[in-house]
């Protein structure tokens, strides 16, 4: 089947997903505008600035985008990685994902400007590559990043494979970087997409000081709560490595079937370790916002952890910093700190297409 034949299942798939959440905003009246409940918190919210799709201007053959995980790469710069991306508009021409663009920012107030590709070489004209290939067709529909992370000189991204329609997922895999991002290899690890009772299908990772690195699961259709995982950093690739966290016989420990450390409805997550603390960012579809929570380790008790809403949902043509349309994801952007927190938040109008975006927010005060 072509990729236009199966193009519209997916427009309509990935609209139901973004407007369900939308429409559960709505049920709580979160769009309604007046004292912000961010800067109620004591929070100061800048809208930085677009950094990539519609109303960004076209970068790299880049015209419409989302998501946009940022990583620090080995060699020291910003990498970040988006979805589902088209050259001018979403359903449009010159479908790819996942794509990536290298920043030099160093100072992150200044807002993030791009100044290549991965996969483009010293080529900065050309088209943004899809990083791998496989075709956008009846079978893999589309392959969305999950998490980036980079250990030593290698960097990780998890991948999810959807098929046959988008939020079908197939299998989630790992692939690795050992040129800072500029070309990936799939390292042979898939992760079964039932995983967990399918809780492990869209995950966030950190790396801790112990060796390990610790990884929140959820599943990829914003229905399910989290789960907790640890690897060795040493042992990516080995799917044996990896330990659930979970209750059993009157207690919680490494190596127990994965039990929700916190329940609720996640969508993407970001997970890091940041000032001697661990913070997690999440897309709360049940309640239309992005969250923040600060712990101490992962495994600390997520129920009675302090939450704070950083961003609300909000309605087309009623938004201000703290209120935004049909926002998602929410990743952290390295350099931040507790008090001064970048996000990249991304943004799509379901209705006419006409917004389909990342956008960098700068948020103080949370520490």
């Amino acid at each position: 089947m072509s990729e236009e034949a199966i193009r519209p299942a997916h427009r309509l798939t990935r609209r139901g997903l973004l407007q369900g959440a939308l429409a559960a905003g709505a049920a709580l009246g979160v769009s309604a505008l007046g004292a912000s409940p961010a800067a109620a918190a004591g929070l100061t919210v800048t809208r930085m600035k677009v950094l990539a799709g519609t109303q960004a201007g076209v970068q790299y053959g880049i015209g419409a985008t989302d998501l946009g995980i940022p990583a620090r790469t080995p060699d020291g710069r910003l990498l970040f990685m988006f979805g589902d991306t088209w050259a001018d508009a979403v359903g449009g021409a010159s479908w790819r994902s996942p794509v990536a663009l290298y920043s030099s920012t160093a100072n992150l107030a200044s807002g993030v400007v791009f100044d290549g590709a991965a996969g483009a070489g010293t080529n900065t004209q050309v088209t943004a590559p899809q990083l791998w290939y496989y075709p956008h067709d009846a079978y893999y529909e589309t392959v969305i990043p999950s998490d980036v992370i980079t250990i030593g000189s290698r960097m990780y991204l998890h991948a999810i494979v959807n098929g046959p329609t988008f939020g079908a997922v197939r299998w989630t895999e790992l692939w690795q970087s050992d040129d800072s991002g500029a070309t990936w290899q799939h390292t042979g690890l898939t992760f079964p997409a039932d995983m967990a009772d399918g809780h492990f299908q869209c995950i966030t990772w950190g790396q801790g000081n112990d060796g390990y690195v610790y990884i929140y699961g959820t599943g990829f259709q914003r229905d399910k709560g989290i789960v907790l995982y640890r690897v060795p950093q040493n042992s990516m690739t080995t799917l044996s490595a990896y330990q659930p966290w979970g209750f059993a016989n009157g207690s919680w420990g490494w190596g127990n079937p994965a039990t929700e450390v916190l329940p609720g409805k996640f969508g993407e997550m970001c997970l890091r370790p940041l000032g001697g603390k661990w913070i997690l960012t999440w897309f709360n579809a049940d309640a239309y916002r992005i969250d923040a929570m600060i712990v101490n380790t992962p495994t600390d008790n997520l129920y009675t952890a302090a939450k704070t809403t950083l961003l609300w949902g909000g309605n087309w043509g009623a938004e201000d910093a703290t209120h935004v349309a049909q926002l998602y994801g929410g990743y952290i952007l390295p350099g931040s700190t507790l008090s001064d927190l970048h996000l990249s938040v991304s943004q799509w109008n379901t209705g006419n297409n006409s917004v389909y975006h990342v956008e960098q927010f700068r948020i103080q005060g949370l520490a």
